[in-house]
């Protein structure tokens, strides 16, 4: 179908996208409130739509919502605060060439707790995956203690979305989208608001600058991003849809030079392209499989 075809390039874009409005966004936000404020966002125009529709609160039913918090507090929370933080120190392409490490976690506890299957082309671009980013965060630890921590951080956020996307396989794919949605966005702006409150001075300056970056995070990132990756996860493997993560860095960078003037140097370019030689084994190996079946 074409929405299987455009979907993993349409959420590639979007979420790349967001590290730069982001980086922008953070030049006048604090990190927890600027993440805060956009899940808030989600969460309200979500409810917002569920009233305008008329539709039911059902399918959140049998503890299902607490499924989909739980989810949502992992996936959209802890998985955005975490790079937010390391933004703060670190170029926007090199946080998201970390985040591309969610492919190489994520199929290895999917065998296990999904009982999904790997076969050897996908296992050998999960692995060159993972060299790409260890070019890149190697380079950094070398160069900048601040940049590395800055990285280091950002892992913290690979944690939340590949414990998110499982929790989500595991619990929440039969749950309709918009109500399943809401639940994931209140819980994870709950939390995150929590932990703007205990672990930060806000901080904010409302420009057009800084608004214009929270509502492209809220309604195109947030909102139309992860509603391209939960489709993914309904329709595909959990190891399939976080290997999109892998086309991010690249697209990530492009973006960061053209409009932030970010500059990477050899070593992180050679990364960037390992990495993305990874994710095109690992959907080049999940296309054949389709096919053959």
């Amino acid at each position: 179908m074409a929405l299987d075809r455009l979907a993993p390039l349409g959420f590639a874009l979007l979420w790349s996208s967001s590290f730069v409005a982001s980086k922008v966004g953070l030049e006048h936000l604090s990190p927890l409130l600027f993440v805060g404020v956009r899940l808030g966002a989600c969460a309200a125009v979500l409810l917002l739509l569920m009233l305008v529709l008329r539709r039911s609160w059902r399918p959140l039913g049998g503890w299902r919502w607490l499924h989909c918090g739980i989810a949502g507090a992992l996936l959209n929370g802890v998985g955005l605060m975490a790079p937010h933080v390391g933004l703060l120190t670190a170029p926007a392409a090199q946080i998201a060439l970390v985040q591309s490490l969610t492919p190489l976690l994520t199929a290895a506890l999917g065998v296990f707790l999904l009982r999904e299957r790997l076969r050897a082309w996908q296992s050998a671009g999960l692995a060159l995956g993972v060299l790409g980013v260890g070019l890149v965060v190697g380079q950094a630890a070398l160069q900048s203690p601040a940049r590395f921590e800055g990285l280091a951080i950002a892992f913290v956020g690979v944690l939340g979305l590949v414990s998110g996307t499982l929790y989500f396989g595991r619990f929440c794919r039969g749950v309709e989208l918009l109500p399943g949605a809401f639940a994931q966005f209140a819980a994870a702006a709950l939390v995150t608001g929590l932990a703007a409150l205990l672990f930060e001075a806000p901080r904010a300056d409302w420009t057009q600058a800084a608004v214009a970056a929270v509502a492209w995070n809220t309604l195109m990132t947030s909102l139309g991003g992860m509603a391209l990756y939960s489709v993914m996860l309904v329709r595909g493997t959990a190891a399939r849809t976080t290997a999109n993560f892998y086309l991010v860095p690249g697209i990530a960078a492009v973006l960061a030079w053209a409009l932030l003037g970010e500059r990477l140097g050899l070593l992180a370019l050679l990364g960037l392209a390992t990495a993305s030689v990874g994710c095109w084994l690992v959907n080049a190996a999940a296309s054949d499989r389709r096919a053959a079946g």
